[in-house]
């Protein structure tokens, strides 16, 4: 079992930093590469595919949260809003196997969610990475 401390940026050392920032990096190159364009594939409506995509993003805040991959207050807006755009989905998918069609209004504020907590972790990112640009001056500083 690993014992290691979890931390989060604000607590970190350098060297945590810089992993962290590095794994976190990886993981959105990852999802911009890779998982978006097979989402994309998908046989599926837009607002399928979209709420796909958005529980994916609910599972990587929670991981990013456990794994202290950021700036709590950052991680857990970016939770929330990535949250509520699943549900929003939800709720678009479940209204139209209902043969409700109209609310096209629930899948452009889900997506503007999602805008909104992908600011969030680039936000997270930057921040993390101007840390650690900061403590590398520090410590040339004789």
């Amino acid at each position: 079992m690993d014992e290691r401390p979890r931390h989060t940026a604000e607590e970190a050392t350098p060297t945590e930093l810089r992993r962290a920032s590095l794994r976190l990096l990886f993981m959105l190159l990852a999802l911009v590469l890779l998982v978006g364009p097979i989402i994309h594939e998908l046989p599926l409506g837009q607002s399928s595919r979209t709420g796909i995509l958005a529980w994916v993003l609910v599972g990587l805040a929670l991981y990013w949260i456990y794994e202290g991959m950021g700036y709590r207050p950052l991680l857990l807006i970016q939770l929330v809003l990535f949250s509520a755009a699943a549900t929003l989905l939800s709720a678009k998918v479940i209204l139209v196997i209902a043969d409700v069609r109209q609310l096209q209004f629930l899948r452009n504020m889900a997506r503007v969610l999602i805008v909104l907590g992908a600011a969030c972790a680039g936000t997270n990112l930057v921040g993390m990475l101007a840390r650690l640009a900061r403590a590398r001056r520090v410590e040339g500083k004789p």
